[in-house]
């Protein structure tokens, strides 16, 4: 690598990954998306911003407060830059915000707030007040003398600032969204047409003095919305007499207590208040204190009422229906004559659940393998496992209890599948289990038969409505004894298997990935045709960035698909010259992980639960599978043609991290990926478009600037 292209080699993940909820804010701006799908971006957008202070954030503190001197100072630096660039996503998630009002006013839909009510409206407000929400409201008067109270960081709080005769106190006030909806339906005002909302917080407000009538008196009573997020960062310990369910259950009630990383007040707060919040909870100068509106949590936008017409909202696609499973008797009859590839949402998960249905009743079937990450909360696969173990079949089921956010949901699952007869694994020591397998076994004959399935994403039925995904049915022997492999490996982390086919986290998934590039690379030295496609969504491991960098200086033409952190960094003169990126953020989470090898002609096709991440390929236990299929590998050479193809919710990744919608000529039609995927599997057609032919060749003209 060049000395003088090293300081441009490398974005720091933090910032990268900034810069896509920066485009997801892109989204909620776009006047082209449907008002209520904006307002619900709004909530995305500040969804992903909680989890990132509470995880990536929370991280770079530890490193910067512990770390050597020098190393410090450079953490330090990197959570200042951190810090400027929220305070510019904040600023304009609120100009955002107050345009998205003004267009739903427009369309008679009105969010206000408490001076905004008139007088009719007031008395309803009061009335709902006292038969909804004053039951549920727990103060809290600060005081000197007492602990400061442990705010939870899922929920936010009225701080109250209370006077009578110049003298004040001060209080909290969480305000209730887990159990009233945050955004309450009011009547109109007379004569007035539309219809009117108001946020929870703002409810409270009119009733303030309600709150604390009787208690002590007051001459006013003012309130200002807080938001506390804390590390997340589990602490598991080594007392060797606990069980691992006991040392999770232990650390998740030390979560809520964990160090503060950010807090996000009401920027009208008077001084005094803030001044005494910032000592009472221990805030420090690594501490990120973040100035905002009046509304924090917006995450509760995810769940925006539409209250006008249909057409304001996102219009849902229909599923497509899979012709060869729906005519066979059954999927496991399908899935012996071909290979099998599911595309969710476009394909129904219903599939998925029949095959579990159909092996749970199946006479010839002996056992049921799976691994499980993230499940819905009244998930169909785990009846179908259940009801396998009624019909008596061996049924193992590996939890991943370390599934961040999902811990709690996971060990109360753990106990009811083991209540229900399932031999259930917690995980690997050390390890997290994030594949996507199943492994059936079926006795055809005198011989033992695999099912297999191999995905990129969890068996969700709810994710799979809205994150896009590939599941792999297979008969493949060879790639069933394998998938059974992994569970033995899951199961006996000292046995030692020998993978063929699979690449298999943390055994050898980062030689095949090294290998495949290097072979690209001594292509290109030979002449031979050459090319890598990388689809993930995260791209920040930095001995695989430095190879990619390899192959681009070899003339290796790289396409690279990243929704999320890319550390990589395209089109640097005599470094990355060769690598084009590009990120899709549109109404479906990009979540597939597809590598794509032209391997002298002889492509090789590839799926994956792991991105690119050091964590993904050394410290969790993800599948890399092949496709092996050439029916099946040239569908997904389509879809990612048709994404590389996308001109109007493709953004390119450049040096500058400006988030530039990818450039499209007058003359070009328009290509929206996720929409053309759709007509694509539906009809097997495929759209107009410009023909990929993989050579090398410096990148081109600059993008135009964003549009938003």
């Amino acid at each position: 690598m060049a000395e003088s292209n090293t300081d441009k080699a490398w974005i720091a993940k933090e910032l990268s990954w900034l810069s896509f909820n920066d485009r997801v804010l892109q989204e909620a701006a776009d006047p082209s998306v449907p008002i209520i799908q904006r307002i619900r971006y709004l909530g995305i957008f500040s969804n992903n911003l909680d989890e990132f202070f509470r995880v990536r954030v929370a991280d770079v503190r530890r490193l910067a407060a512990f770390s050597t001197p020098s190393k410090q100072e450079e953490y330090k630096q990197l959570l200042e830059e951190i810090r400027q660039k929220v305070l510019k996503l904040q600023h304009r998630f609120e100009s955002t915000y107050n345009a998205n009002l003004k267009e739903l006013r427009r369309r008679k839909i009105y969010v206000i707030n408490e001076k905004q009510l008139d007088d009719s409206q007031i008395e309803y407000v009061r009335n709902y007040f006292h038969a909804n929400i004053q039951q549920e409201l727990v103060p809290i008067v600060l005081d000197e003398a007492n602990p400061m109270p442990e705010l939870n960081d899922a929920s936010i709080y009225l701080a109250i600032k209370l006077s009578y005769q110049g003298q004040t106190r001060f209080a909290l006030l969480e305000v209730p969204t887990t159990r009233i909806e945050r955004f309450v339906r009011i009547p109109g005002r007379n004569g007035k047409k539309g219809k009117v909302l108001i946020a929870l917080e703002n409810m409270i407000r009119v009733c303030l003095p309600q709150v604390f009538r009787g208690v002590f008196p007051l001459d006013s009573a003012e309130a200002y919305t807080i938001k506390l997020t804390r590390d997340a960062e589990l602490e598991l310990g080594e007392e060797v007499t606990q069980t691992f369910v006991e040392k999770m259950t232990q650390s998740l009630k030390r979560r809520r207590k964990g160090d503060p990383v950010r807090f996000v007040y009401d920027a009208q707060m008077p001084n005094d208040m803030l001044e005494y919040l910032v000592r009472r909870l221990g805030l420090g100068r690594l501490d990120s204190m973040i100035p905002g509106g009046r509304y924090h949590n917006s995450k509760d936008f995810m769940r925006f009422p539409n209250l006008g017409p249909a057409y304001l909202d996102s219009k849902s696609l229909p599923k497509i229906r899979v012709p060869e499973i729906d005519a066979a008797d059954n999927i496991l009859s399908c899935m012996r004559e071909r290979d099998l590839l599911l595309f969710y949402p476009y394909h129904s998960f219903d599939y998925l659940t029949d095959l579990l249905k159909t092996a749970a009743i199946d006479p010839a079937v002996k056992s049921i393998r799976i691994s499980l990450y993230r499940v819905a909360s009244n998930s169909h696969v785990v009846d179908a496992l259940l009801n396998a173990v009624a019909n008596h079949k061996e049924v193992t089921v590996v939890v991943e209890l370390q599934a961040r956010f999902d811990e709690e949901a996971n060990i109360a699952l753990s106990q009811r599948l083991t209540d229900g007869g399932v031999n259930v694994i917690l995980g690997v020591p050390g390890l997290k289990v994030h594949s996507k397998l199943i492994s059936i076994s079926r006795q055809e004959g005198s011989v033992q038969k695999y099912y297999s399935h191999v995905g990129t994403g969890n068996f969700n039925e709810k994710t799979a409505e809205v994150y896009t995904d590939f599941s792999l049915l297979t008969y493949d022997q060879a790639i069933g004894d394998e998938v059974a492999k992994v569970f033995d490996f899951i199961a006996y982390t000292y046995k030692r298997h020998n993978f063929q086919h699979l690449a298999v986290s943390p055994l050898n998934s980062r030689d095949r990935v090294i290998e495949n590039v290097q072979a690209e690379i001594d292509a290109a030295k030979r002449g031979d045709e050459c090319g890598i496609t990388l689809k993930c969504n995260n791209l920040v491991d930095r001995e695989l960035v430095d190879k990619l960098y390899e192959a681009s200086q070899a003339g290796v033409p790289i396409r690279l698909i990243v929704r999320g952190m890319c550390s990589l960094v395209p089109g640097v003169k005599g470094l990355s010259e060769n690598i084009e990126a590009i990120s899709i953020v549109d109404g479906f989470l990009e979540h597939p992980r597809v590598y794509i090898f032209r391997n002298s002609g002889k492509p090789r096709y590839f799926i994956s639960s792991a991105d690119l991440m050091t964590r993904n390929i050394d410290f969790r236990v993800e599948v890399t599978c092949p496709i092996y299929s050439p029916e099946l590998q040239q569908r997904i050479q389509n879809i990612i043609d048709i994404q590389w193809a996308d001109n109007v919710k493709a953004r390119v990744i450049d040096p500058s991290q400006t988030n530039a919608f990818r450039p499209r000529k007058k003359s070009s039609p328009r290509v929206r990926s996720q929409l053309q995927i759709h007509s694509y599997l539906e009809s097997g057609k495929l759209p107009r478009l410009a023909k990929l032919d993989y050579k090398a060749r410096p990148q081109g003209k600059k993008a135009k600037k964003k549009r938003s």
